[in-house]
């Protein structure tokens, strides 16, 4: 029987008649015997017979399959060249100076998750630590007046990767609190001012939620626990499921992982060198320190004149006051605000 692509074939390499004629039960494919097909017509010329081979060779070009063997590839390997080794965890990790249990097999596998998660993360760790140059002095600072310890600087890290990020909830700043939550804690929001956006204040207000979360506890992992999925909902869990450690809890995905995250962090970016990051210190972001600070307890109609008025750029006025959320300040009460303007940049 014909094969259908013997049928395809001849019907796209179809040859003149006038040149020479291929009877209809013959099936042309690659090896053709040549020979057999002379003695079917001595009466070709020995032009026919050179077009004929020409189409052999053609069709045999076409229907014989690749040996993929035979391809030779200049610069190609059968292995990809990079070696990729686990993270070796080390025999003791704490948290806020509370030890992780990681004799505990479900503990152990958790924190194995999130340290190769930021580990391998490559684009977002680097960040991270240029970042922390550029932020964690200010927080560090507030956090040592506040009496809350310096881990929780990998709180801010692990909710906003240091930057002014909007959650799908709504939460905001570095610190991501929600507009409920951050009017709670005294901070302004409204459509012109959002001191979610206000490093020092922000942080001064997580630092009164974590302590509060603290007093609460007893326990500063499940104070941040608390940070994540809210006071109320942990103490009910904790009630329903009668346990009082953080790691013998069953939460939502997200707060189930949320302590190990900040751990996680916490190890890489204090110890860089040893998973990988070799970052030079002109790499790093350096701190917004160079600026002076103006007390207003007016109203400011145009920021981009003030900030002209006051030897900077409207951008840079924004960069230094993100909790500037609009191109005035309305200040009908004579509220003290402190704007921070920068220096000769």
């Amino acid at each position: 029987m014909r094969h259908p692509e013997d049928s395809f074939w001849l019907e796209k390499f179809s040859v003149n008649s006038n040149i020479f004629t291929i009877p209809n039960n013959t099936i042309i494919k690659s090896g053709l015997n040549i020979k057999k097909y002379l003695n079917m017509n001595m009466r070709m010329s020995w032009f026919n017979l050179m077009a004929f081979c020409f189409l052999s060779f053609m069709l045999s070009s076409f229907l014989e399959p690749v040996n993929k063997g035979d391809v030779n590839i200049e610069g190609a390997s059968d292995t990809i060249p990079q070696t990729i080794q686990p993270v070796d965890l080390k025999s003791e990790f704490n948290f806020a100076g509370e030890k992780l249990p990681l004799d505990n097999f479900d503990v152990r596998e958790r924190l194995d998750r999130e340290m190769h998660v930021n580990t391998f993360w490559q684009s977002s760790t680097i960040l991270n630590i240029k970042n922390a140059a550029k932020y964690f002095p200010v927080i560090e600072k507030i956090l040592e007046e506040q009496g809350v310890p310096q881990d929780f600087k990998y709180l801010a890290v692990a909710e906003s990767a240091l930057r002014n990020a909007v959650s799908p909830s709504g939460a905001r700043g570095i610190w991501q609190f929600l507009r409920s939550s951050a009017r709670e804690k005294g901070l302004e929001v409204n459509s012109d001012i959002d001191e979610r956006y206000n490093i020092e204040l922000a942080t001064r207000a997580a630092c009164e939620y974590l302590k509060e979360n603290y007093d609460r506890f007893g326990s500063w992992t499940l104070a941040a626990a608390a940070y994540n999925t809210g006071p109320t909902r942990l103490a009910r869990e904790m009630e329903n499921q009668k346990e009082d450690s953080y790691y013998d809890l069953n939460l939502s995905e997200e707060t189930m992982r949320y302590v190990f995250r900040i751990v996680a962090l916490k190890e890489i970016m204090t110890h860089p060198d040893d998973y990988g990051y070799r970052i030079d210190h002109e790499d790093i972001y350096p701190p917004l320190k160079d600026y002076t600070i103006m007390d207003v307890d007016y109203q400011i109609d145009d920021l981009a004149e003030f900030a002209h008025d006051n030897g900077t750029s409207y951008r840079l006025l924004k960069v230094f006051n993100p909790w500037l959320r609009t191109s005035r300040l309305p200040n009908q009460s004579r509220k003290q605000y402190y704007i921070k303007i920068p220096k000769d940049i």
